[in-house]
C-alpha cells in the first residue's frame, strides 16, 4: 500500500501535472488512493499525498468518487469557517475559511465528464483536496499567529517526514 507523504515532503509543494490519458496506471493509482484514504479514516485524498504528482482527487462524502483533472469553475462568495485536518499534517486541526459552495468540472475513471455542485462539508473536502494539486496545504490558509503557535508541532512532522524518506 502507498504511504501518506507528510509535511516536508517536496511532492506536497509541487503543482501536480494533468492526467493525459486514463490508463491502467491511473486506475491503479485511484484504487490505491481509495485504499489509503479508507485505511487512514480520511474523507478525501489528493494524489500528491501518496507521492504521485498528478491531478487526481478521491473523496467520500457519502458518495465515493474519483476526480481526474478537476477544475473548480465556480466558488460562492459566501464563506464558512470550520475546522480542518489533513492526513499529511497529522494531529493538527485549525479553522479555515472556504467557500460555502463550489462547482467542479472533472472526468471520472471511465473518462466521462461531470460538472457537479458541492455545498458545505462536501465543498470543503473538494477545496482542501484541490489545493493539494497546486501545492497548497490548509496550514497555508491559517493566520500567521496560529501558524507560529503550532510551529513546533509542524517542525516535528517535517522531521518525521525526513526520517520516512
Amino acid at each position: 500500500m502507498r504511504r501518506i507523504r507528510l509535511l516536508g515532503d517536496p511532492v506536497l509543494r509541487k503543482k501536480a501535472k494533468e492526467v493525459s490519458q486514463i490508463d491502467e496506471n491511473v486506475l491503479s493509482i485511484i484504487k490505491d488512493m481509495f485504499e489509503v484514504m479508507y485505511a487512514e479514516d480520511g474523507v478525501g485524498l489528493a494524489a500528491p499525498q501518496v507521492g504521485v504528482s498528478l491531478r487526481i482527487i478521491v473523496m467520500d462524502d457519502g458518495k465515493p468518487r474519483a476526480m481526474i483533472n478537476p477544475k473548480i469553475v465556480y466558488k460562492s462568495e459566501e464563506k464558512v469557517v470550520a475546522e480542518e485536518g489533513c492526513l499529511s499534517v497529522p494531529e493538527i486541526f485549525e479553522n479555515v475559511e472556504r467557500s460555502k459552495e463550489v462547482i467542479v468540472r472533472y472526468k471520472d475513471e471511465s473518462g466521462a465528464e461531470h460538472e457537479e455542485k458541492f455545498v458545505d462539508y462536501s465543498a470543503r473536502i473538494v477545496q482542501h483536496e484541490y489545493d493539494h494539486l497546486d501545492g497548497i496545504l490548509f496550514i497555508d490558509l491559517i493566520p500567521p499567529e496560529r501558524r507560529a503557535a503550532i510551529r513546533e508541532k509542524l517542525l516535528d512532522i517535517v522531521k518525521r517526514s525526513v526520517q520516512l524518506r
